[in-house]
């Protein structure tokens, strides 16, 4: 595991380690066909394959890419970021490893755990959500480049390492990247009886706002992601609160520069598959503040995701959450669970609505606590899930 100190993190250029000069994308071809038009000529489409296209894009483009993306089409993500053309072609020319992480069943999903989970569930409190989202979107932003997101991403790591200091089975760690001087933030809790069986948990943690101001932009990012930030280490306090130890190992994931093309967590996903490391599960949290589907609290993102996963987490949110929940479509490399997929490791990620009734304020100075209504009402259900699906799977 890379790790860095904080006084080293400072240290460097905000403008780097800087991506290269030109930067290999690949592009949903949907999205690529909506935008295009606003893009500048200094784009070039190399390859297409698999619904999807290369492009060779100057690096100061990608940032404005997401943004385009965000206000002509009203979605997140849609592209990824890779350090070789290779890679690129790769990632849209064989996508067997893909294919496996969705259709394969990891494990042997069962619900055998209530006792444990209702005693944790109630202990799970709205009041902490909002207080770690009213933190975290007080940075002015945690653009990847920007000294806010190294402050923010380091305020993170500070506070999980406060929720394990009791145990000696735990760490927390930075994990540097070549891509971004931001760093992603990793917890583990080593498992008792199958350490080398892991299961994640994750989100990411800079935000992204206007069109032309990039790191100087004021981007509070409260739903878009201090809410999922905030709901996974709500679970985390309550689990340590309660002494839970795992049989496998459980590793929470605060992933960097994921508005820029999922550059953080791509990078550990492949360093996981680089290192044959035995990934059964991950689940992944960006954006849980906002309800904004009326007959639905919690919808599943079918696309880059297992469907066996999937319709376990169902089966834990009617048994736990007791919520109104369903399906819907995400979108090429709209989050970071496509990097865990891509990678050949199964992924879900529970949304918090369907993906046209999203919160129309993330990237701009508006996404803020009081434009999703005020608390953390639905981001608690969230929690709940968290929870509910690392003690079942976990033992």
């Amino acid at each position: 595991m890379k790790k860095v100190a904080f006084a080293c993190m400072i240290s460097l250029s905000l403008a780097g380690p800087s991506l290269a000069q030109d930067v290999w994308v690949t592009v949903d071809n949907d999205v690529l066909n909506q935008v295009q038009t606003s893009l500048d000529s200094s784009y070039q489409t190399i390859h297409t394959a698999q619904g999807a296209s290369l492009l060779k894009l100057d690096a100061q483009k990608v940032e404005s890419l997401a943004n385009i993306i965000h206000d002509k089409l009203h979605r997140c993500g849609g592209f990824i970021a890779h350090e070789s053309y290779q890679e690129a072609f790769d990632s849209i020319s064989y996508q067997g490893e893909m294919y496996f992480s969705k259709s394969v069943a990891f494990l042997n999903y069962k619900i055998n755990q209530q006792k444990a989970v209702n005693s944790m569930v109630p202990q799970l409190e709205e009041m902490k959500i909002r207080e770690m989202i009213i933190k975290l979107s007080s940075f002015k932003t945690r653009h990847h480049k920007s000294q806010t997101g190294l402050e923010s991403t380091q305020y993170i790591h500070d506070e999980w390492k406060k929720l394990i200091s009791h145990r000696t089975d735990a760490k927390v760690e930075l994990f540097t990247h070549r891509g971004t001087p931001q760093p992603s933030v990793i917890l583990t809790l080593t498992g008792s009886e199958s350490p080398n069986d892991i299961l994640v948990i994750g989100g990411h943690a800079d935000s992204l706002a206007g069109f032309f101001g990039g790191a100087n932009s004021t981007a509070p990012g409260a739903d878009d992601n201090a809410s999922g930030i905030a709901t996974m280490t709500e679970t985390l306090r309550v689990l340590m609160q309660n002494g839970f130890q795992p049989k496998k190992t459980v590793m929470f994931m605060a992933y960097a520069a994921e508005e820029v093309g999922l550059v953080g967590s791509k990078e550990i996903a492949q360093q996981f598959k680089q290192e044959n490391k035995n990934v059964l599960g991950v689940i992944q949290f960006d954006m849980t503040l906002f309800k904004g589907t009326a007959d639905k609290d919690i919808v599943m993102m079918t696309d880059y995701t297992n469907t066996a996963q999937n319709e376990f987490l169902g089966q834990l949110i009617d048994e736990y959450v007791k919520v109104p929940w369903g399906y819907s479509r995400c979108g090429y490399g709209c989050s970071d669970h496509a990097s865990w997929s891509n990678a050949g490791f199964p992924a879900s990620m529970p949304f918090e609505s369907n993906k046209g009734d999203m919160n129309r304020h993330i990237h701009s100075a508006k996404d803020t606590l009081q434009n999703s209504g005020g608390n953390a009402s639905h981001a608690l259900k969230f929690a709940k899930l968290g929870l509910a699906y690392l003690v079942e799977l976990a033992n």
